[in-house]
């Protein structure tokens, strides 16, 4: 008998493999020291001391810092975008699995999408100073605290509505299976509204970078503090007309947002491809380099090992809040008084708030002030639905487009990243000097400089919505030859209006939040200002006149929570109802 040998050759495609995880596990574990080093780094500097002349009203303009500024910068929009994911998935999923809590949380979400970040900046620096009052760490906060709110409500607002709209049959088989509310989590929810959030992620940290300057430059109440941050260069740059600094800047921009698209956006979007609901693989799929380099290295598996005691506690902990679909009378009814101690307890807040602000302003500048403040509401009104529209117009066939095809998206990905992420207040100056040269007139170029910063909203929502639409409805529309407008009608319009809504919505509130920093433009010694809701808000909180500050904060509150339930809140409705993919 004859033993048979394995010829060397056969090994080869073995030991390569092999040596490929050995070299994938070097640079991921390169990578993690170095992202590790970088942040203990970043965090020794927002902890420092402040020093004997107080905290600092201006930044140095040497552009020797500009790569130091960048990092802090990032830091700073990273940590905003982490405690805005936490919040994102504990608001949205109390919202959406409470009937009462959803009447409540809902409507305080458009409140909360509708203070401007002055009125927020306004009300807590002094609470972040005094929390941290001997360091650096307090304007720190206050800075990601303003950023924080540029992020989270939009990315809120998606989850809660991807929530709202799980396939009926996949909830079926949720309660069929019996699984905990924590496994439900995990297995339904989380996968449904992977896709809308992730791009929802990206427009807040574009978002994020719109309000840099004013989250690093912060001026209330006659006290200025400045941070080290490419927002603030870009601002002391401004005010001192070096130009040159910020083509700098925005050169650094662009090359931050890139890097974040190739490291973060990219693996991300590759990765949640498997979540997308479809009878049929997907025939162009994304692909990062990043992911392949992960999943060629143990990393997959050392985390797995890592998380697998933490789920099985987890699940073990979970089961006393109950299977899903599950119910008992007692709990219901327990559930039932809990629900109406919250709405009691918010009636109350809402009536002594309202109390307060009244004598306030009737003591200070007179009631009469919330007309003149209405009027103002009105004119921005304008701007902002005119804004909505046209930015609909035009962004809803380029979002299908790239939604739909995978290798446009490979393509335009990057350049619609660049243009969302990089703060259009970067080049309202150059913009100022066009308006000055062509006699625009502010109360037209509000709406284009609003525009620069909140479009996008409507263009991500798109692309997600469209990218989220499964691939056998696609074949099945191309089989049947189905004529473009037909198309358009029976299957792209009604697949996209729910994630159209969720970004119209959130674009309108984007708008009237940047306001603030359209309706009144400064560079050096020019000054550009036009009548509207948002100048009257920055022109008070700027020279600290707090009765008027909260007159305008209200008035904006009350308009954009009107009309979202006039307009938004029922076309939401239309879209939960008839438009689901199930």
């Amino acid at each position: 008998m004859r033993l048979l040998s394995t010829p060397n050759h056969v090994s080869a495609p073995t030991n390569a493999r092999t040596a490929t995880r050995v070299w994938s596990d070097i640079v991921v574990c390169v990578g993690i020291f170095a992202l590790f080093g970088l942040t203990a780094f970043l965090l020794q500097c927002t902890t420092q001391p402040i020093g004997p002349q107080g905290i600092p009203s201006t930044v140095s303009t040497d552009i020797v810092n500009l790569p130091y500024y960048t990092l802090r910068s990032v830091f700073r929009m990273f940590v905003a975008l982490i405690a805005s994911l936490v919040f994102t998935i504990l608001y949205g999923s109390l919202a959406a699995h409470s009937s009462t809590l959803g009447k409540i949380l809902i409507p305080l979400l458009d409140i909360l999408q509708s203070v401007p970040i002055l009125g927020f900046l306004s009300a807590t620096v002094s609470i972040w100073l005094v929390l941290f009052p001997e360091s650096m760490l307090g304007v720190e906060a206050a800075s990601m605290f303003a950023i924080f709110t540029s992020q989270a409500w939009n990315m809120t607002f998606s989850f809660y509505h991807s929530l709202q709209s799980e396939p009926k049959e996949l909830e079926e088989a949720a309660r069929s299976l019996r699984l905990t509310h924590w496994q439900r989590f995990w297995v339904l929810s989380m996968p449904n509204a992977t896709i809308a959030l992730l791009w929802n992620c990206m427009m807040s940290v574009g978002g994020g970078w719109f309000f840099l300057t004013a989250s690093e430059m912060i001026s209330v109440n006659n006290n200025t503090y400045a941070l080290p941050g490419i927002g603030s260069f870009v601002a002391q740059s401004a005010a001192e007309q070096k130009l040159d600094n910020i083509w700098w800047a925005i050169l650094a921009m662009v090359i931050v947002v890139i890097a974040i698209d190739f490291l973060v956006w990219k693996p991300f979007l590759a990765w949640a491809e498997k979540f997308r609901i479809t009878q049929s693989a997907s025939v162009d799929e994304r692909h990062s380099a990043i992911l392949t380099l992960i999943r060629h290295s143990h990393a997959d598996e050392v985390l797995r090992a890592l998380m697998a005691p933490l789920r099985a506690w987890l699940d073990r902990l979970t089961r006393i809040f109950g299977i899903t679909g599950a119910s008992s009378k007692p709990a219901a009814a327990h559930l039932r008084v809990i629900d109406m101690i919250i709405i009691a307890a918010a009636c109350v807040l809402i009536g002594v708030f309202a109390v307060n602000l009244l004598y306030v302003v009737a003591t200070s500048v007179g009631l009469f002030e919330f007309a003149y403040a209405g009027m103002l509401g009105a004119l921005t009104f304008v701007r902002v639905a005119l804004l909505v529209v046209v930015s609909s117009l035009i962004w809803v066939p380029i979002g299908v487009c790239i939604g739909m095809n995978p290798k446009i998206s490979r393509i335009a990905q990057p350049i619609v990243q660049i243009c969302a992420s990089f703060p259009a207040n970067f080049i309202f100056p150059f913009a100022m000097t066009w308006f000055m040269a062509w006699h625009i007139d502010l109360s037209i170029g509000s709406i284009i400089l609003m525009a620069l910063g909140t479009q996008w909203y409507i263009l991500f929502n798109v692309i997600a919505g469209a990218s989220a639409i499964p691939d056998d409805l696609r074949q099945m529309a191309t089989s049947f030859q189905l004529p473009l407008i037909m198309r358009w009608k029976t299957l792209i319009l009604p697949a996209i209006f729910g994630a159209w809504c969720t970004g119209a919505l959130t674009a309108a509130g984007g708008a009237w939040n940047a306001s603030i920093v359209a309706e009144i433009v400064e560079f050096g010694a020019f000054h550009m200002e036009t009548q509207g809701l948002g100048a009257y808000i920055t022109a008070a909180t700027t020279v600290g006149d707090g009765a008027k500050t909260l007159v305008g904060v209200t008035v904006m509150s009350l308009i954009v929570v009107v009309s979202n339930r006039l307009i938004w809140t029922p076309l939401q409705r239309l879209a939960e109802k008839r438009y689901v993919i199930s």
